[in-house]
């Protein structure tokens, strides 16, 4: 291995917590995660997607992407065919190599192991990880009438730390080993490409950047000057040039550039039907800036030069449906098409959430919700770093925003999912619904959970449980198996430490007892004996039964609770 590459991979090991595992494991991590993040935007962890271990049919990491979410449990499934009415699928797998050079043989046995995976009657052992995920494939084929957008795709990379020269003998084995998997008859495309240091490193530079994007952006006018913003415009984008704001290189949505999902991609309904009809016809697409309500962009950074824009650390606050729309309908759009947009720089989050709110009145999105998902956020990432050394926790409000900052493990890092899910476990109850019906969950956003009422420690608490547990499980203290149990873990150890009754979320004592459970969870040992005992509670419900099916119901949390009652 290459000393830049093997002064990444290290980078890479510090900042997630990896220490524990040997350098071929984390160099599995490290690939998985950097090739999967060039067609996932959004923050995870390279944990959520690494199989590799006996039994990993040859692969090391896989990513199941459904319409724009990385998932890694089954009910997940069900959840996005329920909210979306339709599923858009790719998978991405991963070999990764320390090697220094290329394998034919490698290629084959990776290939076999992928088609082996898809197939109803697998020959390969398969271990837990590989097993779930050939679950989750499982579901999504079932759900074959949602495929609205055609077949999934299926993505394979083989990653080394050689030099990739295109030598035929292996270049005849790439392409043979794609046409394997292209025979299967499942997939509306299927890639296969060859990683190697130099792009490896690429890669690496571009997960630790915030986004940035070159536009020309010659329609426009300057909107005057306004306190707190840097600059603001008023114009038009040709199609070409608005696409590559919102999509990346591989020709998919960047999911993260849309607020915080306030309304993710509604398929075609009536308004984009409308738009696609409209799109449909270069008579009636030269209409579409008469037609359409515009998209509102707002970036930390805008840096002009001429007709040439770069934006950085942006996003896309209103304007999801106008996007997502355009992106369906690329093919056979012309520069003809402009898409009205209001561009805006500013730094001052007061500002940028008032466009929020402004900007999202048009749709079903309540006054809690959009209160929930900027202010109380926002005051969570202010109070989450105030804690010193190892007790400090980033709420991560924006996707990617601490991405190459110095000093922030990204172990340390709680997003928006982990945090909901952390929160509804200790303080609400709920393990079975952080995957199951985890829908049900966000209805309660502003309400039940980030109510703007609340008291901050609960989340700091609960998000600091999440980050203990997710050590413990790293180190090995506590068995992978115990792993679909996670939540429930959670709720056992805030019970055994101040019991089951929990005073008002607003109260002065909440916050007594969240110190309380601060304490515990600050000290190493204490921690660790307190999540093992709440282990052996899990252990003696489940009877021997770890399955998630038999953990993540409610009959399961209630067992549960009862269990930890007399204990």
């Amino acid at each position: 291995m290459d000393r830049i590459t093997k002064a990444l991979l290290n980078e890479f090991i510090e900042q997630n917590g990896l220490e524990t595992l040997p350098e071929d494991q984390a160099f599995e991590h490290f690939s998985g995660f950097l090739v999967t993040s060039g067609h996932y935007s959004e923050s995870f962890a390279s944990d959520d997607i690494a199989v590799g271990a006996g039994g990993d049919c040859g692969i090391d990491c896989i990513a199941i992407l459904v319409n724009g979410t990385i998932v890694s449990e089954p009910e997940e499934i069900e959840d996005l065919a329920d909210t979306n009415g339709y599923l858009d699928v790719n998978f991405v797998f991963t070999q990764a190599e320390r090697s220094g050079g290329f394998e034919t043989a490698k290629i084959g046995q990776f290939v076999f192991g992928v088609c082996d995976f898809f197939s109803e009657t697998p020959q390969l052992p398969q271990n837990d990880r590989v097993q779930l995920y050939a679950r989750i494939a499982r579901e999504i084929f079932d759900r074959s009438r949602l495929f609205k957008k055609g077949n999934p795709q299926c993505l394979l990379y083989y990653v080394t730390t050689g030099k990739w020269t295109d030598d035929a003998n292996l270049v005849v084995r790439r392409d043979a080993g794609r046409q394997d998997v292209e025979e299967l008859n499942l997939f509306r495309k299927v890639g296969f490409g060859c990683v190697d240091a130099d792009q490896l490193q690429r890669l690496y530079r571009e997960s630790q950047n915030a986004i940035a994007t070159e536009i020309k952006f010659s329609e426009r006018t300057v909107i005057p000057e306004i306190p707190g913003v840097e600059q603001a415009y008023l114009g038009l984008l040709p199609a070409s040039q608005f696409l590559k704001l919102v999509e990346n290189d591989n020709d998919e949505v960047l999911t993260s550039l849309f607020y915080d999902n306030v309304r993710h991609w509604q398929d075609w309904n009536p308004v984009n039907s409308e738009m696609r009809d409209t799109l449909s016809s270069p008579d009636t697409a030269r209409y579409f800036p008469l037609l359409n309500n515009g998209v509102t962009i707002v970036a930390r950074r805008v840096h002009p030069t001429g007709n040439k824009f770069l934006l950085e650390d942006y996003q896309v606050v209103n304007g999801c449906q106008t996007s997502y729309v355009l992106h369906e309908c690329r093919v056979g759009l012309t520069d003809e098409v402009m898409i009205p947009v209001r561009l805006i720089a500013t730094q001052d989050d007061n500002i940028k959430n008032s466009i929020i709110k402004a900007t999202n009145r048009q749709t079903q999105v309540t006054e809690d919700q959009l209160f929930a998902l900027s202010d109380f956020p926002k005051k969570l990432e202010s109070y989450f770093p105030t804690f010193d050394g190892r007790k400090k926790l980033y709420y991560e409000r924006r996707s990617r925003q601490y991405n190459g900052m110095t000093g922030v493990e990204k172990v340390r890092v709680i997003s928006m999912t982990h945090l909901v899910r952390a929160f509804a476990s200790i303080f609400r109850a709920l393990p079975h619904r952080t995957t199951r019906n985890y829908k049900t969950l966000l209805r309660g956003i502003g309400t039940e959970i980030f109510n703007m009422d609340h008291r901050q420690e609960p989340y700091y608490t609960a998000a600091y449980a999440h980050y203990r547990l997710e050590f413990f499980f790293r180190s090995q203290v506590l068995p992978a198996e115990l792993k679909p149990a996670r939540y429930h873990l959670l709720l056992a150890y805030r019970i055994l430490v101040i019991g089951e009754a929990l005073p008002p979320m607003n109260s002065h004592n909440m916050a007594r007892q969240c110190s309380i459970l601060m304490d515990s969870l600050w000290d190493d040992d204490t921690s660790r004996k307190i999540f093992q005992r709440g282990a052996d509670h899990v252990r003696v419900v489940a009877a021997g039964n770890l399955h998630r099916d038999n953990i993540r119901t409610e009959p399961f949390t209630e067992a549960l609770l009862q269990n930890l009652r007399s204990a």
